[in-house]
């Protein structure tokens, strides 16, 4: 049986790892993506990304002092038998991370605006819980700094409009500009109700660069809006270039008609 301990453990090094190292995938989308520019600021910005990660593996310390809000997605297999309570040990454990790694205390109260200093508070981290049929436990974690995750946006659009979708990504990410801190990966959920939306938008970023949409539809959507957006020549930093986006992932749910 899985103990709290080994639980708590796990969630620890998850976030040690997430917030001092890339996966594979994106430190080689970065490599090609700067062998693909030719403005000088460009390449050298994404020099600078590179040799920033070199220094966050070897010291420990986090890529970036904004180590973003946590948002956790758990799949729980109803054949597995725990003795404590899930949600309360993650909040546990990332209180514990906060201090030892250590991550910035970056929740606050809405209307007060008083800092937790523990990265938790009402509701946070997020954690969206699902059943299904296994006896395993897995757990995915999303960073989201304040560049990503208030650049966020809903839209709610006709479904007569031809090329909404695209026009909706391109507006969003033209108004952020250099702000998200490019290149980044753009998620998009497409469909359900508001709330599912968003959800499927921040689930989308969870599959890596280099595993295609099995969806062939999404698939030629992404392609589009990954072109479409790195022609607005934003760039790394947003001082110009090529790259503003390393790939755009979208997922879909059926909607109202």
């Amino acid at each position: 049986m899985l103990s709290e301990a080994e639980f708590r453990g796990t969630v620890v090094e998850m976030l040690q790892r997430a917030v001092t190292t890339l996966p594979k995938d994106v430190v080689e989308a970065l490599k090609r993506c700067k062998r693909c520019e030719r403005e000088q600021v460009a390449i050298l910005q994404f020099e600078c990304m590179l040799k920033n990660l070199e220094l966050a593996k070897k010291l420990g310390a986090p890529i970036c002092q904004d180590t973003g809000v946590l948002i956790f997605f758990m799949e729980l297999g109803t054949d597995l038998k725990l003795d404590f309570d899930p949600i309360a040990a993650l909040k546990r454990a990332v209180k514990e991370a906060t201090l030892s790694i250590p991550l910035r205390a970056n929740i606050v109260d809405p209307l007060s605006r008083v800092n937790t200093k523990t990265n938790v508070g009402e509701g946070m981290p997020a954690a969206h819980l699902e059943l299904v049929c296994s006896k395993r436990l897995r757990i995915d974690l999303l960073l989201k700094g304040a560049g990503a995750e208030n650049w966020s946006r809903l839209y709610m659009l006709r479904p007569s409009d031809g090329g909404a979708i695209e026009r909706a990504v391109l507006l969003t990410v033209g108004e952020a500009g250099g702000q998200p801190c490019p290149p980044t990966i753009v998620g998009v959920g497409v469909g359900g109700s508001a709330e599912v939306a968003c959800l499927l938008a921040k689930k989308a970023l969870l599959r890596p660069l280099d595993r295609p949409n099995k969806d062939r539809r999404l698939a030629r959507l992404e392609l589009r809006l990954t072109r479409a957006v790195n022609g607005l020549d934003i760039g790394p930093m947003g001082l110009g270039g090529k790259t503003t986006v390393l790939g755009a992932h979208v997922e879909k749910a059926g909607c109202h008609t």
